[in-house]
């Protein structure tokens, strides 16, 4: 096999960037990877404007539009040989149409080929479809057959076949479905359009697409080679050569996005910082002391094993994960002390202001006590207070700032900044958490989690940090009891509640969204609020509090609800993270169907954090998918914070779960850090050899390594801060 290094230029970022490289010869053919796709028949500049509108500009680009499903069209089954509950594809002509009224109209398509005839039947959309279909015209359909006074299929996928070439692309074969967007519809730019595109596409670049990786890779996890796996993607053989071509091709994004962070990992290595530690002395002591509970096991090792890198010549760069409640934040100001007692600044940067205030409300006495000046910095602060806390800021009067994105405002500047902590990092951008770190002169870093994860995959998302865990609870903890009903069970919820309240608890109900949306047939909570109070809870103390909720309001609203004044509380997701409210002990979610699992979880963290047992009660609105009723189920079974995670994960998919673009890393288009974590261990172990300094690289390996360093471009520099 050839490989051809200097074809490394051509995959500078995305997903299967590294996927197609050319083999140039002395007589350069007329298409080529980086031609424009207007040029290629079917397209033309109208088509092609709306494809660059998805990112598709030249040839090399249509090639990696992957199909997002298949239609598996095989098997060409006779209509006379139908049967119901069958899943097939049928190919006939169309006989006659109409729409046919009744208790719900509908439109009726029959098609007949030499051996019957059968019914093709839309509920929905029937106006517009009935004018696609002519007499006479030749339609393939795939779905499943039923029986209902006659044999029929509802909601076909349909496909015109035009001539004997439409039909060799279209039907008798497994036939991909391509990502659309209304533009790509608008400009006549179809799934079939695509296909047919794509497949001219790859004949005219057959024989002429080379692979990058060196054949012994391709053994141990039984790899097809890359050109193969091209042309597999779009029109695979079968089902199993489809599966093939997807594991090879991300094997090749997970081979890429390990290096990012493997090398990032190294370079990070290679710097000093600028500020050093004593061991740890009387400050740290008496900031342990002064708690007014003894740290578990679990974090005591935390804390050590963070001070232990801040006394490190290279910058700490640490996650601490956790389940929600565990007690991260306490680690964290244990780092932020030790930082103090060496002259140092910390930035915390926190989410929300709610929770940057109530960080700042809930240490500054104990920092005080510890003659250790702190302050916060939010959006919401006056012109005039927020020059003065930056004022002390620049001139090392503070040691500890709370605060949020504020914190990384240009008229930020630290005297001596030498510890960043993230709490919740995955809610910030890359970007931000970079501008963050730029604040100082390599400071050592530390972000958190309360979003567990997989050490397989941690390894993965967070492969240049190095990771410690907080798994168990506080002493006297309990587990909150959790369940889920259905929408016209909150008559007997709002009875249950108000005998809670007479009992002197206090509940959180919250909503997903602040208003009503009119695309969202949602209910919102000022609106609920104002129904609650006014209907429900027209006896008991009802307060709101929402991410618009203006901070001087806000403040007063938490603060009364905490001192027992307010009894139940209305609220967003605003709340989902680091509230601390002993006092609340039930929660209601509205409309949890709309929430993700680990979310769900994180709001459930908000009660029960007293002596008394919290109670969490989610409410889903009919009707429900099977999706979310087993998330709910996941939900009302399990209060382990890592058992959510995973199921989540496999829930969701990793693209949603991680929003990999937010740890500044490229999209995971085609790898399911789920269903391919068994290549993990295999892609980390290649790039971690190639990366050894002691190494001596023979020339396909060379090559692989200088293909993988131009894969990943631009986007190491923003990479290094995830």
């Amino acid at each position: 096999m050839r490989y051809v290094n200097k074809f490394c230029v051509l995959a500078p970022v995305n997903v299967i960037d590294f996927f197609i490289f050319a083999r140039y010869c002395e007589k350069m053919p007329e298409l080529k990877l980086d031609s424009q796709i207007q040029y290629l028949k079917g397209v033309g500049p109208r088509r092609a404007a709306s494809l660059a509108g998805v990112g598709i500009i030249t040839v090399y680009d249509l090639l990696q539009y992957l199909p997002r499903r298949y239609l598996d069209r095989s098997m060409i089954v006779p209509i006379g040989a139908l049967q119901a509950n069958m899943e097939v594809t049928i190919v006939g002509r169309v006989l006659g149409k109409g729409i046919l009224r009744g208790r719900r109209s509908r439109l009726e398509v029959v098609l007949g080929d030499d051996t019957g005839i059968i019914a093709l039947i839309w509920f929905a959309g029937y106006r517009y479809l009935e004018k696609m279909f002519t007499k006479d015209d030749i339609y393939a359909a795939t779905g499943t057959v039923s029986y209902y006074q006659q044999r029929q299929i509802v909601h076909p996928e349909m496909e015109r076949i035009e001539d004997e070439e439409s039909r060799l692309i279209h039907t008798g074969r497994i036939v991909p479905v391509y990502p659309s967007t209304a533009e790509l519809k608008k400009a006549g730019v179809t799934s079939r359009l695509m296909r047919g595109i794509i497949s001219r596409a790859l004949e005219m670049m057959s024989g002429r697409l080379v692979d990058y990786l060196p054949e012994r890779y391709l053994a141990e996890p039984n790899l097809c080679p890359l050109p193969d796996a091209i042309q597999q993607i779009h029109y695979p053989d079968d089902m199993d050569s489809k599966d093939r071509a997807r594991t090879r091709l991300a094997f090749d994004e997970l081979l890429s996005l390990q290096y990012m962070i493997l090398q990032n990992r190294k370079e990070r290595k290679r710097v000093s910082k600028a500020h050093t530690y004593h061991p740890p002395g009387d400050i740290v002591k008496r900031f342990t002391e002064t708690l007014p509970f003894t740290l578990t096991e679990d974090q005591q090792t935390a804390a050590g094993k963070i001070l232990s890198d801040m006394q490190s010549d290279r910058p700490m760069h640490r996650l601490l994960q956790g389940d929600v409640g565990c007690g991260k934040t306490v680690v964290a100001l244990a780092a932020s002390v030790y930082a103090a007692e060496n002259n140092l600044q910390t930035a915390f940067m926190a989410p929300t202001e709610i929770l940057a205030e109530q960080h700042f409300q809930s240490w500054r006495e104990v920092l005080e006590k510890l003659d250790i000046p702190a302050a916060l910095l939010t959006g919401s602060i006056g012109k005039a207070e927020r020059e003065q806390i930056e004022r002390r800021i620049a001139d090392g009067t503070v040691d500890i700032v709370f605060g949020t994105h504020a914190v990384i405002s240009e008229s930020v500047q630290f005297a001596a900044l030498g510890l960043v902590v993230i709490d919740e990092q995955h809610r910030f951008g890359v970007l931000q958490r970079g501008k963050l770190i730029t604040k100082g002169t390599r400071p050592d870093t530390l972000v958190m989690t309360a979003t567990p994860i997989p050490r397989t995959l941690a390894l993965t998302l967070y492969g240049d940090l190095d990771i410690s865990s907080v798994k168990t609870m506080p002493p006297g903890r309990q587990t909150t009891r959790t369940v889920w009903r259905t929408a016209n069970s909150r008559p007997e919820i709002y009875s249950y509640l108000k005998e809670r309240i007479q009992e002197k608890e206090q509940v959180f109900i919250i909503y997903p969204l602040v208003e009503k949306s009119e695309k969202l047939d949602l209910q919102a909570a000022e609106d609920e609020y104002k129904r609650l109070k006014k209907e429900v809870f027209a006896d008991c103390r009802v307060g709101l509090v929402h991410g618009r909720t203006k901070k001087d309001k806000r403040e007063k609203t938490l603060a009364d609800f905490r001192a027992g004044k307010i009894d139940v509380l209305v609220a967003t997701t605003v709340i989902e993270v680091g509230i601390d409210i002993p006092s609340a002990t039930i929660m209601v979610i509205e409309h949890a169907e709309r929430f993700g699992l680990s979310q769900l979880h994180q709001l459930r963290g908000r009660v029960g954090r007293g002596e008394k047992r919290g109670t969490t009660i989610a409410i889903a609105v009919p009707p429900l998918s099977d999706l979310a009723k087993k998330r709910l189920n996941m939900f009302q079974a399990s209060t382990d914070g890592f058992k959510i995670a995973e199921a989540d994960l496999e829930l969701r998919g990793p693209g949603e779960f991680f929003g990999t673009r937010q740890h500044g890393l490229p999209e995971l288009r085609v790898a399911n850090l789920v269903v391919d974590s068994w290549l993990l261990p295999i892609t980390r172990k290649i790039v971690t050899e190639l990366l050894r300094d002691d190494k001596e690289l023979d020339r396909e390996d060379s090559n692989l390594l200088s293909c993988l360093r131009q894969m990943s471009g631009n986007r190491r520099d923003l990479s290094r801060f995830g």
